[in-house]
């Protein structure tokens, strides 16, 4: 009889595991898997990364740092002032992507005059640190043609942007994507791109 209660004892502890408790597993791990594949699927549709070179984009981008870039947005809406975006510098599909903020689009008159930016005959000071040392192409004002966007990086003094004729304007056809995230840098770590 001892016999008998010791295998049924026995079987009794290996049916703690029991198929509701396989079935809870087995749905966390289907989650699991469902999220992992979420995440595939918003990186290498919605997302793409560049690193940020040199210190044009300062303070808000380092040298260095990993930007996270939304490729859809774009088909949406069209860039708007204030917003960062990658792009191949003259479409050259071999270059680096150059990150930039938008400061005027298709038709906004253009002009930097006494170190100060003009949006339409609207002065926009507060846009930059430190006064534009070198106005460029925008010394005299121009009209912006369609599918053309003026940009400039946040550290006016430090970059190579649409004021220089070596970039020019960007096409909208040579824009990537707008920065939504940025990582990688001990003074700011992970956040958005404003």
């Amino acid at each position: 009889m001892g016999r008998r209660r010791r295998e049924l004892t026995f079987y009794q502890r290996e049916k703690k595991i029991s198929n509701r408790k396989i079935a809870a597993f087995m749905s966390w791990v289907f989650i699991v898997i469902i999220a992992i594949m979420l995440a595939f699927f918003l990186v290498f549709t919605l997302g793409i990364q560049t690193t940020v070179i040199g210190t044009s984009m300062e303070p808000a981008l380092q040298n260095g740092q990993v930007v996270l870039l939304n490729r859809i947005i774009y088909n949406l809406v069209s860039p708007g002032q204030g917003d960062v975006i990658a792009f191949r510098p003259n479409g050259n599909e071999n270059a680096h992507l150059s990150v930039k903020r938008v400061v005027g689009g298709p038709g906004d008159r253009i002009r930097i005059q006494g170190g100060i930016l003009y949006l339409n005959g609207e002065p926009q000071e507060d846009m930059f640190e430190d006064r534009i040392a070198d106005a460029g192409v925008a010394a005299d004002e121009f009209v912006l043609p369609d599918d053309e966007f003026f940009v400039m990086g946040d550290n006016c003094n430090s970059s190579e942007d649409s004021r220089s004729p070596n970039l020019g304007n960007v096409k909208r056809e040579h824009i990537v994507g707008k920065a939504w995230l940025h990582m990688g840098s001990e003074k700011t770590g992970l956040g958005f791109v404003d």
